[in-house]
């Protein structure tokens, strides 16, 4: 049995190399003098930990940019040109996404297509995972997905923007190594708290809109996904008409009184077969055509107060906003700022949470997807299993 000192000590020295690692994947262009500064290290134990993580192909040092002052410039850390990659999976409504991602960040490759919805899409996927795992090696450490859909486990239980059901994801697993699966709207929440708009607040609520609401709760960094990850499915909250069936089989569903369903209801128009593809051409038409600005200013304010409904309960200290929820705001702000002060209870209305605005754009699936993956990744198994590589 080895002393019980010799063990702290290397505890500690694993735990700093993950802080440090942790520290360069959050802020990819900072120097190891800030590293150090932000994690409390001297300057020698900041060199010497990176020193090893250099050696085990984990970060690299590069030359800063020229700067005038006193002293020896410090080197910027960054992701090893050998390190460990993740391979991103975004299925959205109509289009697919496979990208590898590096420490920090960085998108490395990236291929898309467009798609018809068809489950056999996964096989198809699954074949372009394969041959970035065949390309890259062992440096892909592990396979993370984003989709429009109700997820459990690996399994979309319901995507009914994509009309399926019950489709398990697993064929996206290479030998060896790990899948994760995520709902796309919680991915971006994630990346928004910890990249976007919401990094000063501690507590951020996310709110997106595509085919219906999708969003999720994120503490401190880490997002509250619930039992089985099939949290913050906030659209199927019964904010909506209760005389009105959801997809998803219950009634009176957030979903159905704010996307491209809500506002072809109130033009009298069938309800359209791409909620979203509808819900784009309703907002751009009101900028001239009074009765859609009508139809977008009812899906903003049941936006807002939905909004005001899960401030109420969840009490985030920002609530920020992707996808056409950004639409929504921009075309008819009042609509939802009046449907969001009217939901709030009273004492929160002088000094309410603000609502920010996500300035990732399409990119967030995939930064939410990587970084759930390298969460995963940046832990103490997960760099003894890098050693064995």
């Amino acid at each position: 049995m080895q002393p019980k000192t010799a063990h702290s000590a290397r505890a500690l020295r694993s735990q700093g190399a993950l802080a440090v690692l942790r520290h360069v994947h959050a802020h990819p262009s900072a120097t190891r003098a800030e590293v150090a500064r932000a994690l409390g290290l001297s300057s020698g134990s900041a060199a010497e930990i990176t020193a090893r993580l250099k050696a085990a192909r984990l970060v690299r040092e590069t030359p800063p940019p020229r700067a005038s002052g006193r002293g020896r410039p410090s080197p910027v850390l960054g992701a090893h040109p050998e390190g460990p990659l993740v391979c991103v999976v975004a299925i959205s409504h109509e289009e697919w996404r496979v990208a590898c991602v590096e420490l920090g960040g960085r998108v490395i490759t990236e291929d898309s297509g467009r798609h018809a919805g068809s489950p056999g899409l996964v096989g198809t996927l699954a074949a372009r995972v394969a041959a970035l795992h065949a390309h890259y090696g062992g440096r892909v450490r592990a396979v993370s997905a984003g989709v429009a859909g109700t997820v459990s486990g690996t399994t979309i239980i319901q995507a009914s923007g994509l009309g399926w059901r019950d489709v398990a994801l697993g064929p996206l697993r290479p030998p060896g190594v790990p899948l994760l699966v995520g709902n796309d709207a919680s991915l971006v929440g994630l990346a928004d708290a910890r990249r976007g708009a919401g990094t000063a607040a501690r507590v951020v609520l996310h709110l997106t809109v595509e085919v219906g609401v999708g969003g999720i709760l994120v503490v401190e960094g880490r997002p509250v996904d619930g039992a089985t990850g099939a949290g913050g499915e906030f659209g199927h909250m019964p904010f909506g008409d209760p005389a009105l069936e959801c997809p998803c089989g219950a009634r009176g569903c957030w979903d159905l009184a704010v996307d491209g369903r809500a506002m072809a209801r109130a033009l009298d128009r069938p309800p359209p077969a791409d909620p979203r593809t509808a819900a784009g051409e309703i907002i751009a038409s009101a900028a001239s055509d009074p009765a859609a600005l009508n139809a977008v200013a009812g899906a903003a304010h049941a936006l807002g107060r939905g909004m005001g409904a899960l401030v109420n309960a969840l009490d985030p200290d920002a609530v920020t906003l992707s996808g056409l929820a950004l639409d929504l705001d921009e075309r008819t702000p009042a609509a939802l700022r009046d449907g969001y002060t009217s939901a709030l209870m009273r004492y929160r209305r002088a000094a309410p949470p603000p609502v920010l605005r996500s300035p990732l754009g399409p990119q967030g699936p995939l930064i939410g997807a990587a970084d759930a993956a390298f969460d995963v990744l940046l832990t103490e198994e997960g760099l003894e299993t890098w050693s064995r590589v």
